[in-house]
């Protein structure tokens, strides 16, 4: 997601500059962003790769820090006019939420920040009148079908799945499925553990929790479909039965560009869509049997209160154990099943408390 995030900015180097760069362990691709972009902070997370980020950038009039801590630090720069979300899984909700404490509008890619704690962020947004832009190509979808409906009743929204490169197996047949296997999306290009979130359709629960957030939607009220052709990214569906679609090829650059740019649409190179290239579009039911893990976070969010951040956190431990080969490919929702059922319920109502259920599954899984 960043890197696609820095070739949008390269066609419009004349809007945009970068203020702070930041990843977690790819400290050779982190050096080489910032010997290109000159930001006035970098920060790479994990503290192990520090001093050769330091290192390598001595001679840079930049500041390097390490640590989580210092990205969340960091978020009180009044030099930043926008930031861009993407960090991966639970870990990008703290720095989100210091974001918004100081009025810094987001460009959101990092969905599990509002399934851990979409009311917290979302109300602290409203309080400070800080914009959430959505980043997910779904998310972004709707958010554009909305543009000029203000005050018209929306009466359900439709979250379009590809189906991953599992679509009609069978339970016999995903027993067996490989790691190596389950990381070949059919449509998209994305990191290995949003890539499993795919495979087993998490990753639509996780949008349906945060198009509850983003659109204040009832849970009941937000549909999934599959749509295998990946190019009717959502759609909305209005009181007086209307339906608007979004429509684009599966390339994360437009909606990045999109809300970067919002709420002007400005030209770009990207290729275009023609209809008659896709001159058939087919829809099918999500197979729940199949795949339970979206079952799952209905569940999560219909029970609410920490039951969604003890869900995120049980499926974070089960794609990183089947990345390992520690576990079957089926066994990733009957970790988050366990999860869901061995931690009580309770009501989070601070990052800290958030954080510290996510410890506790982590800790028990």
């Amino acid at each position: 997601m960043g890197t696609q995030a820095l070739q949008v900015i390269d066609q419009f180097s004349d809007l945009f500059e970068i203020e702070l760069l930041s990843a977690h362990s790819n400290c050779d691709l982190l050096i080489q962003q910032a010997l290109k972009y000159k930001p006035n902070v970098v920060v790479i997370i994990d503290d192990t790769h520090y001093l050769k980020v330091k290192s390598a950038l001595a001679k840079e009039d930049c500041k390097v820090f390490s640590g989580l801590q210092s990205l969340i630090d960091c978020m009180s720069m009044n030099s930043i006019d926008m930031l861009l979300s993407c960090i991966v899984g639970v870990a990008g909700l703290a720095p989100a939420f210091a974001a918004i404490e100081n009025e810094i509008p987001i460009a959101l890619a990092n969905k599990e920040t509002l399934v851990v704690a979409g009311e917290l962020m979302m109300q602290k947004a409203k309080e400070n009148r800080v914009p959430i832009i959505p980043v997910d190509s779904e998310h972004s979808a709707v958010f554009q079908c909305l543009i000029g409906e203000q005050g018209n009743e929306v009466e359900k929204i439709i979250l379009t799945a590809s189906g991953g490169p599992f679509r009609g197996k069978t339970m016999n047949e995903l027993e067996k499925v490989s790691c190596e296997q389950a990381l070949k999306h059919p449509n998209w290009n994305m990191g290995n553990k949003i890539t499993i979130d795919s495979a087993t359709l998490m990753n639509k629960g996780l949008e349906v929790i945060e198009a509850k957030w983003l659109f204040n939607m009832d849970i009941d009220n937000i549909e999934v479909i599959v749509h295998p052709q990946s190019i009717i990214h959502s759609l909305v569906q209005f009181a007086d039965g209307s339906v608007k679609a979004q429509m684009g090829l599966p390339d994360m650059k437009l909606p990045i560009q999109y809300a970067l740019t919002f709420p002007k649409r400005m030209p770009s190179s990207f290729p275009r869509f023609s209809i008659m290239d896709y001159p058939n579009f087919t829809f099918e039911k999500p197979d729940l049997n199949c795949f339970p893990c979206l079952s799952l976070a209905y569940q999560a969010s219909k029970e609410g209160g920490n039951k969604p951040c003890v869900m995120n956190a049980a499926n974070e431990v089960a794609v990183a154990k089947f990345l390992q080969g520690a576990i079957k490919f089926t066994d990733i929702p009957k970790i988050i099943e366990k999860a869901l059922t061995d931690i009580p319920f309770s009501k989070p109502k601070t990052v800290e408390e958030y954080l510290a259920v996510d410890k506790t599954v982590r800790n028990n899984c």
